[in-house]
């Protein structure tokens, strides 16, 4: 069904309603969700009106990929996930005031914010049915904290204990693995954002938990925590236990919050620098290249396939150098691509320890494709562009008043590409990125936030 509301009509919802390839609500138009269930079987939410949450639930069904959008604010009361293993895919900030209702599939930020404000909460949240966003976006809450015990605000996993009045609490919830600078790290699939208003001598105690499908290919038996001021300066903060079962890492004696992570604990680094890593479409075959400017005691490379960013398979081995000071270059060929995959590489040391390249995805397709995340962004800005032909990309970034404050030149090869541009050193504000590639054919505009 394609509902398009013209003019000032108020569409009343008295019982449930099942819908079907898009619910479009029109400019100048009203939508009233009423206090029942609208159903969306396999269908899209596009909000280019005024829709009026009230008290009922927006219901997401089906064996089919759904998205939000729209170019005005989406404010929901309670969100209902029942899709079939696949994904609704947010593409714009949306607001929840009541529940996240997980029943099945996931729920893909995509780079986008959900916001729960102080009343919104997860509910049901379980490993075949959740919150994924490996391409950036977060989930956040504003809350008071006096004294709590175990306080678990908006069911984010985040279990909060202390003595002391944090008052303001606001707390993000993110799904990238984040590059723990300088310590030879990446991240498990999760991260808190812990902004708190009283945040000095708390000597709190934070439980950090995680579902399997976000350990991002560590060891349950060596994560530890890993905290960040700036975005950009790390340090291991160990564990004060590990409980396996209950999927939970607890840290005691913690004397101010800001970004809390999980990784390897082992805090050395290891074995191999990336240096890029690229997919391109050649002959029917997707051509994976990377490139190393060191290795030591590195042993091998897995490549690895998903369709939805969270669940891998291994799809094929490349051994490694071993020991090298100069540049290396890899590449493996996927015979059998699917659409619109993601890939990733592993990488394995003589002793067993791994991390992972950045994800790329790509298809077949032939044509240019741009996209960044995250978006409000702390210190890395990842940028992805897919090209038909070589070029460079110049990339720009503006402030608020039109000034150049960098300028970078990449090389973009025929496939999907993924630069980083550093915002860490940047203050705080609007900027505008500037891309254009394939000798000046293509030409992007993305405005960004700078926390």
């Amino acid at each position: 069904m394609n509902m398009k509301l013209p003019g000032l009509l108020l569409f009343l919802l008295s019982s449930g309603y099942t819908g079907s390839a898009q619910l479009t609500i029109n400019p100048g138009a009203v939508f009233s969700a009423g206090k029942q269930t609208l159903t969306l079987q396999n269908a899209n939410f596009i909000n280019n009106g005024n829709f009026n949450a009230d008290s009922g639930t927006v219901s997401f069904k089906g064996n089919l990929p759904s998205f939000v959008s729209g170019d005005q604010q989406i404010q929901f009361f309670d969100l209902e996930i029942a899709k079939t293993n696949i994904d609704v895919n947010l593409q714009r900030n949306i607001v929840v005031k009541g529940n996240i209702l997980f029943s099945s599939g996931l729920l893909n930020l995509n780079g986008f914010n959900i916001d729960l404000g102080t009343t919104g909460s997860l509910v049901n949240e379980n490993e075949t049915s959740r919150v994924i966003g490996t391409n950036g976006g977060q989930v956040q809450l504003t809350t008071t904290l006096n004294a709590p015990v175990n306080a678990n605000p908006g069911n984010l996993g985040a279990f909060i204990t202390s003595n002391e009045n944090l008052g303001l609490v606001l707390i993000s919830r993110g799904h990238q693995s984040l590059a723990v600078s300088g310590l030879g790290n990446n991240s498990i699939l999760r991260y808190y954002d812990i902004f708190v208003s009283n945040n000095t001598n708390l000597n709190a105690t934070l439980k950090f938990t995680y579902f399997d499908g976000e350990l991002n290919g560590f060891s349950e038996a060596l994560l530890a925590f890993f905290k960040t001021e700036d975005g950009a300066n790390w340090s291991n903060e160990g564990f004060t236990s590990r409980n396996a079962a209950e999927n939970s890492v607890t840290k005691t004696g913690i004397n101010s919050f800001s970004r809390w992570t999980l990784s390897n604990g082992a805090n050395s680094p290891l074995a191999v620098l990336f240096v890029s890593f690229n997919a391109k479409c050649e002959a029917g075959s997707m051509m994976l290249t990377w490139k190393t400017a060191q290795e030591q005691n590195s042993d091998h490379f897995n490549i690895e396939r998903s369709i939805d960013g969270t669940n891998w398979s291994v799809i094929g081995t490349v051994p490694a150098a071993g020991t090298s000071v100069a540049q290396r270059n890899y590449s493996f060929a996927d015979k059998s691509p699917l659409a619109n995959a993601y890939y990733r590489v592993a990488e394995y040391d003589v002793d067993g320890r791994s991390q992972y390249t950045t994800l790329v995805r790509s298809s077949c397709d032939g044509r240019d494709d741009f996209s960044l995340w995250p978006n409000p962004v702390r210190d890395k800005l990842f940028l992805n562009i897919t090209s038909a032909n070589e070029s460079q990309a110049n990339i720009n970034v503006l402030d608020s008043k039109g000034a150049l404050v960098k300028i970078e030149k990449v090389n973009v090869l025929r496939g999907s590409n993924v630069f980083t541009v550093d915002m860490g050193l940047l203050s705080s504000g609007a900027y505008l990125i500037l891309v254009n590639w394939n000798h000046d054919q293509m030409q992007k505009a993305v405005r960004v936030i700078k926390r």
